[in-house]
């Protein structure tokens, strides 16, 4: 028998074929187009890029900017003005409270021997950290881990220092992972120490370089636990005290350090946005930490970021490229010492019940970009890794679920997605938290690709959404 239903199936054959080249047709179209726009987000970057300019200003004129302090209070004011340069479509302050904790007179500290003869060591108060009341001085006992202070006995303890000197492990390729592995000293070791009767604690600096720059850092003390003295060593004298402790484990260590908490002090979050032409309801957000340590310049940590959050909106903007997603910039204050930006943010944004796409970070230096971390699903995942290729030309494509930041990390349930700008980090411990974290250490280029290539991303996600 003829099968009469034959031509009918031919006919859906070709319209289905028909149908998916003319979708491998938009297809390559959409792809081409998108490659244009991003090649144009690049080279307005790199040929009339504002990040370095931007973050010269800041870093040389106003410095380090503490929460609570008047350097951080000049600083808002410059991010909003900086911002109004722009043209943006709304630039406005956001009110948050935030803790007030300053380092006084510069630290002293000194090691004595048996013999009566004495050595000056580098040191620096951790944030947060109570004085000494004048001269605080005690022997000293070296442990590796919180599990080695644990197991010594309470008359090894009670009436000394104790002095942690795990390094970060240099094993391992991203660095990142040393640091955090290595932070629990600096973050708990004194309230630990206090538990077992000291009366301070010495922490090697978190940083691979061996140096003589102490890094600081916040600390927290714990409930109902003694607050006893905390201060950092560089790594040199880390090394330097341990040797000497092993020469003579009677030997004193002299420690003076001046810093206070005062009152929380009211601050803000400097916020501009660029409204989406086709849903203005959805919103992503890109962001880095205007507040730094007091010993530099809060250049890399987190001045780059900062900056480069800033030049997204102005690429868009100069490009002709609008977002048809709202785009918004933030300035996020207090991420050092506390989060309360980052706390008020998502807090404000879940009070209205805003509609948050996407939440972007740089946080982790302004380095030679490599490409982002992502925090979410795994199905979210695959749809940001899809646009790898676009980004691919630029050195920026290693999409990798991970870590995204920690100011955006309060948005988690709110955002579909968090995104954290991944950079070379090989040299960002050497200066981080550290009187070395100046705009001279920062390269233009690099600087200026990484706020193309978070550009780039934001661009993505405007216009194809989640």
């Amino acid at each position: 028998m003829r099968n009469i239903f034959r031509p009918f199936a031919l006919a859906g054959m070709l319209l289905a074929a028909a149908g998916s080249a003319t979708a491998q047709s938009a297809a390559a179209t959409s792809s081409k187009t998108d490659s244009l726009n991003i090649r144009k987000l690049y080279d307005e970057a790199l040929l009339r890029g504002q990040s370095y300019a931007n973050l010269r200003d800041l870093c040389t004129r106003i410095g380090g900017r503490l929460s609570g302090s008047p350097q951080a209070e000049q600083a808002v004011q410059w991010g909003k003005t900086e911002m109004e340069k722009i043209g943006l479509d709304r630039v406005y302050l956001q009110e948050v409270m935030v803790p007030h904790w300053v380092r006084g007179a510069k630290e002293r500290a000194r090691a004595t021997g048996a013999k009566g003869k004495g050595i000056d060591f580098n040191v620096c108060a951790l944030g947060g950290s109570v004085g000494t009341n004048g001269k605080l001085k005690a022997q000293v006992v070296e442990v590796k881990s919180m599990a080695e202070l644990a197991a010594l006995p309470a008359d090894k303890v009670k009436g000394k220092i104790v002095f942690f000197n795990r390094p970060m492990n240099p094993a391992y390729v991203e660095t990142g992972r040393a640091y955090g592995e290595a932070g629990d000293q600096r973050r708990s070791g004194a309230s630990e120490a206090a538990k077992r009767g000291a009366i301070g604690a010495l922490v090697r600096s978190l940083s691979l370089a061996h140096d003589d720059y102490p890094h600081t850092g916040t600390m927290r003390y714990e409930d109902g636990v003694t607050q006893v003295p905390a201060a950092a060593l560089s790594t040199n004298g880390a090394d330097q005290l341990s040797q000497l402790l092993k020469a003579d484990s009677d030997l004193t260590f002299e420690l003076e350090m001046a810093c206070q908490t005062l009152p929380d002090v009211k601050s803000y979050n400097v916020v501009g946005e660029i409204r989406g032409s086709k849903y203005p309801d959805e919103i992503i957000t890109v962001g880095g930490h205007l507040d730094s340590w007091d010993l530099a310049q809060g250049a890399h940590d987190d001045g780059t970021g900062c900056v480069q959050s800033m030049e997204v909106l102005r690429l868009l903007k100069a490009t002709g490229l609008k977002p048809e997603r709202t785009v918004r910039a933030v300035l996020f204050m207090n991420e050092e010492n506390g989060v309360r930006g980052g706390n008020k943010y998502a807090e404000v944004a879940k009070s209205a019940n805003e509609k948050h796409l996407a939440a972007m970070e740089s946080d982790g230096g302004g380095f030679t970009p490599r490409g982002f971390n992502i925090e979410a699903d795994a199905a979210t995942v695959r749809k940001v890794q899809r646009w790898q290729p676009l980004l691919q030309p630029y050195g920026s494509a290693e999409f990798n679920a991970g870590h995204a930041g920690t100011d955006i990390g309060p948005l988690k349930g709110q955002a579909k997605a968090l995104i954290g700008f991944d950079c070379d980090s090989q040299r960002y411990f050497d200066i981080h938290h550290a009187a070395t974290d100046t705009f001279d250490k920062v390269n233009r280029r690099e600087l200026e690709l990484g706020g193309a290539s978070m550009a780039a991303l934001v661009y993505l996600l405007s216009k194809y959404g989640l």
